[in-house]
């Protein structure tokens, strides 16, 4: 509870405590009986509990903004009293109860809101509060905006790594919960690269930074989190228009309910009743407020963004969380998304000497290549390049490489270099990358080099079209043998292959204007290679983007671990909080029209409209914070 809050719940407290006391003593005290003394007595309480409420009705005014809740409950309460003066009652009683049951709901509201911000903070508790620069053998904690690039930090066992960078010293284990939403440790070691925002766990770790603290993967979450609701979504956008328009209108309504009866009454020669129909209009504006509406529709949507965010799914604002809602096709890029986007040595095929010499001459042969296929024979062969064993060594464009190994003439690369060097190979029907090794002229065998799906592509998949998402289709570079066989095993509906950036901009063109007006295309890339789709697409989705520059520019939604099952999640996610959002709305127009009918023809009183406001506002609050649920979506 902020110092606000506190105050708040002070004054609800003496305010109370007043009225309880000037109730009881009005039975038994004479001193109440008259009319000053006891006006003076109970506008000490309703000035406790009301003096901010009508400070703002002033500035509204003043600064011609008029229509809004305070204008509303300080017209009907101050309506009241001027009622109980005009009467000769002396029944402030009314007037002071509306005023605080009106800010009991207030306070319920802001702490409800409150609560949710700081939940939604502690799980995207993330923000370091320092970084350890060694000087002369001892660690001084400075502020991370003030570490500059390529400096050297150290962060010890628990400690929040607070700026990324890559790993100079070390080994640990990281948590990285917080970023992913997922608990399994992930473990790092010397020369790898680091994200800020991760705990380290276990070891020491000294880390060169590669980032200014202000572009750290860290900074880039956090200003996502906090700026996601300045983009607003269609719901919000309706309720802002409608209590723009409401508002003033129920004013209208209430004074022609004040004095339109009356006048016809004088007409018609009967009593005009003035007392019974300004009190009614009075409790029609208690009755009118539309709180419920205004606040529980934003924080509908910040509760969900904020569930999303601890499950590792960032929303970059209510509009896209809303749009997302109404999904029904889904584009993949294959490689990096449905892929791991590594590839492997799969398989060793008709060798004429051991795999492990095949593997040998082909790491050899292309060692000189960064292409990922060449890394792919390294990383199989596991050992040091010694150099000293190659010469001669000669890449052709689209076939491969020759290069002398040992004394000997090594050949890898596809069918086109066996062509053109006039070896008969076999060829492979197994699917993926196939390289073919030739020594001193003859025929060696081949080399099976794929791209290894997620673990959890085809269930992503499968989740995805039980959500109701009606085609799933996949676009990439590779081969259509490739594409097809890859499309197959994960249930995929439609694949488009041997496709360049361009082309899958063309794709999702054609996509797009066969949809029907209410579906949202959604594209899920890696993020860095294919920007120019993600912004196409209705609906962007970044995969594996853990330190993506580009994947956070260009995407709506950043996944941030590379788990295809998020997909769904996030679609599960946007329609729990869209179905809140609905019935808040139903509910307290419902509701509220009822209340305004009743209070019109005399059925209902200021305390059943205050209770009714009130109540109202409170359930649609706590109704709105379950949006903030989301892990067992």
């Amino acid at each position: 509870m902020n110092k606000k809050q506190k105050k708040t719940l002070i004054r609800i407290l003496t305010s109370a405590a007043l009225l309880i006391f000037l109730t009881v003593s009005d039975k038994y005290s004479s001193l109440l009986k008259i009319g000053a003394i006891r006006f003076i007595a109970y506008m000490v309480p309703y000035i406790i509990i009301g003096y901010d409420i009508l400070l703002k009705a002033f500035k509204g005014i003043k600064n011609k903004q008029v229509f809004d809740e305070a204008f509303l409950m300080a017209v009907a309460t101050i309506g009241a009293v001027v009622l109980a003066l005009y009467s000769g009652s002396g029944d402030y009683l009314e007037a002071i109860a509306v005023m605080l049951l009106y800010q009991i709901g207030e306070w319920f509201q802001s702490y409800a809101v409150g609560k949710s911000r700081r939940n939604i903070s502690e799980l995207m508790d993330i923000r370091p509060d320092y970084a350890n620069i060694e000087e002369d053998g001892v660690l001084k904690k400075v502020d991370p905006d003030e570490v500059e690039t390529g400096s050297i930090i150290v962060v010890q066992p628990g400690e929040k790594v607070p700026i990324d960078g890559i790993i100079l010293e070390g080994s640990s284990t990281l948590n990285t919960a917080a970023l992913t939403g997922e608990s399994l440790p992930r473990d790092v070691k010397e020369g790898e690269e680091i994200i800020s925002g991760c705990i380290n766990e276990t070891g020491l770790l000294k880390i060169k930074t590669t980032k200014e603290f202000e572009d750290s993967t860290v900074s880039k979450i956090l200003d996502l989190v906090e700026n996601a609701t300045s983009r607003k979504s269609k719901s919000e956008d309706f309720i802002t228009k409608f209590a723009r328009i409401y508002t003033p209108a129920v004013v209208y309504a209430a004074a022609a309910l004040a004095f339109l009866p009356p006048i016809i009454n004088i007409i018609t020669g009967g009593a005009p009743g003035w007392n019974i129909w300004v009190y009614r209009a009075l409790t029609f504006l208690v009755a009118s407020c539309p709180c419920a509406l205004v606040v529980s529709i934003p924080l509908s949507f910040f509760a969900g963004i904020g569930g999303a965010s601890n499950s590792g799914i960032l929303v970059k604002g209510s509009n896209y969380l809303e749009l997302l809602s109404k999904t029904k096709i889904v584009v993949f890029d294959k490689t990096g998304t449905l892929t791991r986007g590594v590839f492997e040595v799969s398989g060793i095929h008709h060798s004429e000497i051991s795999d492990e010499k095949l593997i040998e001459y082909a790491a050899l042969a292309e060692s000189a290549s960064s292409h990922p296929i060449s890394k792919s024979l390294q990383k199989a062969y596991g050992k040091p390049i010694d150099r000293s064993r190659i010469s001669n060594l000669k890449e052709i464009s689209g076939e491969g490489v020759i290069a002398t190994a040992d004394g000997r003439q090594i050949a890898a690369g596809n069918d086109r270099l066996m062509a053109s060097l006039g070896i008969e190979y076999i060829s492979c029907h197994s699917t993926g990358t196939i390289v073919h090794i030739a020594i001193d002229g003859k025929y060696a065998g081949h080399i099976v080099i794929s791209d290894i799906e997620k673990p959890n592509s085809k269930e992503a998949v499968k989740r995805l079209k039980a959500s109701g998402v009606r085609e799933t289709v996949m676009l990439t570079g590779d081969s259509e043998k490739v594409a097809d066989a890859v499309a197959a095993s994960l249930g995929i509906d439609r694949v488009c292959s041997q496709l360049l950036p361009a082309d899958k901009v063309a794709k999702i063109e054609e996509i797009l204007k066969t949809k029907t007006e209410n579906e949202v295309v959604a594209f899920v890339g890696d993020g860095i290679n294919d920007a120019p789709v993600l912004r196409r697409a209705d609906i962007g989705i970044a995969m594996g983007a853990m330190g993506s520059d580009a994947a956070i520019e260009a995407a709506d939604i950043v996944l941030m671990d590379d788990d295809p099952l998020k997909i769904s999640k996030a679609i599960r996610i946007s329609r729990k909080s869209l179905r809140i959002v609905y019935q808040n709305i139903v509910f307290s127009i419902v509701i509220k029209l009822l209340c305004l009918i009743l209070v019109a023809v005399g059925l209902a009183n200021m305390w059943i409209a205050v209770f009714a406001d009130v109540g109202v506002m409170i359930l649609a609050v706590f109704n709105a914070i379950r949006a903030l649920f989301v892990k067992n979506l």
